[in-house]
């Protein structure tokens, strides 16, 4: 069964990394794009981590991102001209399908939460088999050509630009802080502030953590291994918290973090260029009444629950 899973994520990934691959090829070959030939060496450079990384040494592997992360800094990945969606024919199809332009969605979510509670392939190839699914019901449902898919995946992927990178590289550096001893270092310096024993303190103390620190880092998982270990071990789940029970709705927590906060790009900054938006923070302005009550509701819940 490993062997069959590792060998369906291997698939996954390799099938990721040729859509960047195509991604390179066609900012090549957008002579509008002043710096196409960077920010095709970007998407290669991708698609290479995604699609060999795991047969390239590490030393390399680390390489290719300083020069991805490079590339971004010295401004040379740019969106580029993209082709537009034909409204017309998108309207066309809305009206013919009605709210069945749902279904892709709903079907992916469900199946991925039936293959990872079902089976024993788990949540990642659950997701990817999903996916795979749901594309090809909406290719039925849309009665779109391949072709289409292909234009409508590259829109996506090119529109993401260099956004795109930031969960792998910060759940990447979680990882870092961890094996660093950042944990340890904040639990010593929390420890030093605040008395352990306080069930609503610790509870306070951690979820308000994950939120801060998740709004630093731009991501959750990035701070979810850190803080956890630094703070929700020893001042929550020390303390008779349940493991479960914590770690779920702390890490949910952390991401009350990521809606106030312009790191997280891919969701705050993002959606701001794409729909030419006038405020760059509008996204964050509208969101961060809900995420400061569902952070009080997190820890609401966390108190009650966990012991």
């Amino acid at each position: 069964m490993n062997i069959l899973i590792n060998n369906l994520l291997l698939a996954f990934y390799i099938l990721i990394g040729l859509f960047f691959l195509a991604a390179a090829v066609e900012s090549w070959r957008d002579k509008t794009n002043p710096a196409r030939w960077g920010t095709g060496l970007f998407w290669l450079l991708f698609a290479i981590l995604f699609a060999a990384g795991q047969w390239i040494p590490n030393e390399i592997n680390g390489g290719i991102l300083l020069i991805i992360a490079l590339l971004s800094l010295l401004k040379q990945v740019r969106v580029g001209k993209i082709k537009e969606l034909d409204e017309k024919i998108a309207n066309q199809t809305v009206k013919r399908i009605g709210n069945w332009i749902f279904l892709p969605s709903i079907l992916l979510a469900i199946l991925a939460l039936v293959i990872a509670q079902f089976t024993k392939l788990g949540g990642q190839v659950g997701i990817g088999i999903a996916a795979i699914i749901s594309l090809i019901v909406a290719m039925v449902l849309t009665k779109s050509s391949p072709k289409t898919v292909y234009e409508d995946t590259q829109r996506m992927v090119r529109s993401v630009g260099s956004a795109g990178v930031l969960p792998q590289l910060l759940a990447t550096l979680g990882v870092v802080f961890t094996a660093s001893g950042v944990g340890k270092i904040t639990a010593k310096a929390i420890s030093g502030l605040f008395p352990v024993g306080n069930h609503l303190l610790g509870v306070c103390l951690y979820c308000i953590a994950m939120a801060v620190f998740t709004a630093i880092m731009g991501n959750a998982f990035a701070a979810f291994a850190v803080i956890t270990a630094g703070i929700g071990i020893p001042f929550v789940v020390a303390q008779g918290g349940s493991p479960v029970v914590v770690a779920s709705l702390g890490m949910t927590a952390g991401y009350c973090g990521t809606l106030m906060t312009p790191m997280a790009a891919n969701f705050n900054t993002l959606p701001v260029a794409l729909m030419e938006m006038q405020d760059p923070l509008g996204v964050i302005k509208q969101q961060f009444p809900i995420a400061v009550s569902m952070l009080v509701v997190h820890i609401i819940l966390m108190y009650f629950l966990a012991f």
